[in-house]
């Protein structure tokens, strides 16, 4: 990887704050464009252009997603003086269309949470902390890096409020319902004290609960409560947060900020939910509404 690129990535990590898992996405994403058009600080404009070809056979995702790592690349050499020129208008810039989430319905949601309450009920320490787990992911919203993550001084004791730390280090106040909370308690109750751990999800050693664990755990329980485990994940329960709050009447920006969203136009997808809902809302609330044809 050429020298030019390398003080891009510092710079996203000291500048933007960006993860680990971001910045390995940019390392791979400029590495394999500087092997098949070199130094991308030197490159012409033809050879950028020509990535279309060497990316054809991509997904449109995939390839918006290393467009963009060039973008930002380009404009910061620019910016540096390295480049005279922005080459990025010879990217490929395919159209894509957001897939909307999958998510859970309430009989769903019912089904799980009754065999997590049942296998919970006599205090079994990975029952319960299973159901602390799925409380959290429902309750309040929680990626699944950001729960397992959950340093213990994390737990609500004065306010039912978490102290969330997202993606690129950005932390969130983010609020924990009665039965998180019951849930929370029962779990520290029963939590291993050996050896110490200074996460409130321990495993091992030193670390914490994995979300390749979380994942299997998830899906092992919906499979337990009758439910197809394919369709259902960490991610899914976020998702079923957001949209059954939103079917509830919350604001849109109150969503944005529960689920740490840096844009609004990330929240927004989930204006799909209920569209007889949103009609019977507009029907009821809007100022003529009550006005007839004859007023």
């Amino acid at each position: 990887m050429s020298a030019a690129t390398e003080a891009f990535l510092a710079m996203l990590a000291a500048e933007r704050g960006a993860a680990l898992n971001t910045l390995a996405a940019y390392r791979r994403d400029l590495d394999q464009a500087e092997a098949a058009i070199g130094d991308l600080a030197e490159t012409s404009r033809d050879a950028v252009a020509s990535l279309a070809g060497e990316w054809a056979s991509l997904a449109p995702a995939s390839v918006a997603r290393k467009a963009s790592a060039l973008r930002q690349f380009f404009g910061f050499a620019v910016d540096e003086g390295w480049r005279a020129d922005d080459p990025s208008g010879a990217l490929p810039a395919p159209r894509l269309r957001r897939p909307l989430p999958r998510v859970m319905g309430h009989d769903q949601i019912a089904a799980l949470f009754a065999r997590a309450e049942d296998e919970a009920a006599g205090d079994e320490p990975k029952a319960v902390r299973l159901l602390t787990l799925i409380e959290l992911l429902y309750g309040s919203g929680l990626r699944a890096t950001e729960l397992v993550g959950l340093p213990l001084s994390a737990a609500p004791r004065d306010a039912p409020f978490l102290t969330v730390t997202g993606k690129g280090g950005a932390t969130r106040l983010v609020p924990v319902g009665g039965r998180a909370l019951e849930a929370v308690g029962r779990w520290l109750s029963l939590r291993p004290q050996t050896p110490p751990s200074r996460y409130l999800f321990p495993s091992g050693k030193t670390g914490h609960l994995s979300r390749v664990r979380l994942f299997q755990l998830l899906k092992a329980l919906a499979a337990r409560a009758g439910l197809d485990p394919a369709s259902i994940s960490p991610h899914v329960l976020r998702h079923a947060f957001a949209t059954h709050l939103l079917e509830g009447g919350a604001d849109l920006r109150v969503l944005q900020t529960l689920l740490g969203h840096a844009d609004i136009s990330t929240t927004q997808i989930y204006t799909h939910v209920d569209a007889a809902r949103l009609v019977a809302l507009v029907n009821s609330r809007h100022p003529l509404a009550t006005r007839t044809t004859s007023d």
